[in-house]
């Protein structure tokens, strides 16, 4: 019994040793992620991101032996609260999450609850090809240091798209946008927050009401939230009654306020990434008559992110994973309005001529915006900005489904 007892340990050292690879030496990451299997918790809510994660898993069982599992999920804190749930029941190894697709809130919150493994990213072989001097959103997320606890693989920016058959001139600010609602009654809604487009909707408003942006990049309890977020709810006080079913429901999700969009029940709609009306177009999702247009002054733009649990399981798959996503090949497939319209997170002046043409192949569509047409990207506020705007409008105006 004794022995069994320590071979038991020995085992069980194996195990702790092979859970945690070092990504300085990747051969060794690729030699333990053979034959793992990864549980990628990420937003299961668009069946164009669905389809391009089994593309992913695919890719990474054929060429690494490892195999991809998608953990459908509605909303990022579900996977987090598991991940916490595990910790709080001393559940340190074999953790049911190995990488989430991770946003700016829960990744502040994971990583100061010591939730996260890691650094790891910045070892990863093709992060040399992120562009990191160019988009500063690669290694600072919600105003948080990622310190390599989670890796990029998609960019993102605020836009909105309309149907030019309805409407021929849309509105270029938050205050014009409240004056066309006014005018047109029922025409416009936006995801029920605290759905993460809905809450984004909120800091776009903001930005363009606040007479002080700059207080944003700090802590809520650094500012004066009244006084600073009064203008706020003073707009969306007029605005509800105005929006879509008077403001009584709200689409759950982007998807189904993509859906409106298609059944002519609205006429504008947000979206967090520049190519997706192009992408519904060749999808048949939408009309071709749709095109898409960005605020004066600008509009957020942030970077999507996989981080791993410090429990997870298999940590050298996932590390694989995550350094595939940032190959060209992956990138240019996502950057495809055909397949997602992603923005890219790598930096065209570091890859070789037979990288580049991948991009440079690529028709974006024709209802998404230049790089140059984007305008200036606002950086996210500090994480506790949408917790808190979020919790008060579901307070002040928040239904039941």
């Amino acid at each position: 019994m004794k022995r069994l007892i320590a071979a038991l340990g020995l085992g069980l050292i194996a195990t702790v040793a092979q859970a945690d690879p070092d990504p300085k030496d990747w051969q060794s990451v690729l030699d333990q992620a053979r034959g793992q299997t990864v549980y990628w918790n990420a937003w299961g809510g668009s069946t164009a991101t669905n389809d391009f994660i089994a593309w992913a898993g695919d890719q990474v069982q054929a060429r690494y032996g490892v195999t991809v599992e998608h953990v459908k999920l509605s909303d990022t804190a579900d996977a987090v609260s598991r991940v916490l749930a595990e910790k709080t029941a001393g559940k340190d190894e074999g953790g049911a999450v190995d990488l989430i697709w991770i946003n700016g809130a829960n990744f502040a919150a994971m990583k100061q609850a010591g939730l996260l493994f890691g650094p790891w990213a910045g070892d990863l072989p093709n992060f040399a090809l992120a562009d990191t001097e160019g988009k500063p959103a690669l290694t600072s997320d919600f105003t948080v240091p990622t310190d390599g606890l989670e890796s990029p693989w998609a960019m993102a920016q605020v836009v909105f798209y309309y149907d030019t058959a309805r409407l021929p001139e849309p509105p270029k600010t938050i205050t014009a946008l409240g004056e066309w609602a006014a005018a047109h009654p029922g025409r416009f809604t936006f995801p029920q927050p605290p759905d993460f487009l809905g809450s984004t909707f909120l800091k776009q408003a903001l930005y363009g009401l606040a007479e002080d942006t700059g207080v944003l990049q700090h802590p809520v309890a650094q500012a004066d939230y009244a006084a600073v977020t009064a203008p706020l709810w003073a707009w969306l006080d007029a605005l509800t009654p105005n929006l879509w079913r008077a403001g009584r429901a709200y689409p759950q999700t982007g998807p189904r306020q993509l859906q409106l969009m298609a059944d002519g029940e609205i006429d504008l709609a947000i979206s967090f990434s520049p190519g997706e009306a192009s992408t519904a177009i060749a999808n048949g999702e939408l009309p071709d008559t749709v095109r898409s247009f960005v605020l004066d002054g600008g509009t957020i733009g942030n970077a999507s992110f996989v981080a791993i649990p410090y429990n997870a399981t298999a940590k050298a798959g996932a590390m694989v994973l995550a350094d595939f996503l940032l190959s060209p090949q992956a990138q240019a497939r996502a950057q495809d309005p055909d397949v997602l319209g992603y923005g890219t997170v790598l930096a065209m002046d570091k890859l070789g001529a037979d990288d580049r043409a991948l991009f440079d192949a690529l028709d974006l569509g024709i209802a998404t915006l230049s790089p140059a047409d984007l305008g200036p990207v606002l950086p996210e506020p500090h994480p506790d900005w949408m917790t808190r705007i979020a919790e008060d409008w579901t307070a002040r105006y928040g239904v039941a489904q």
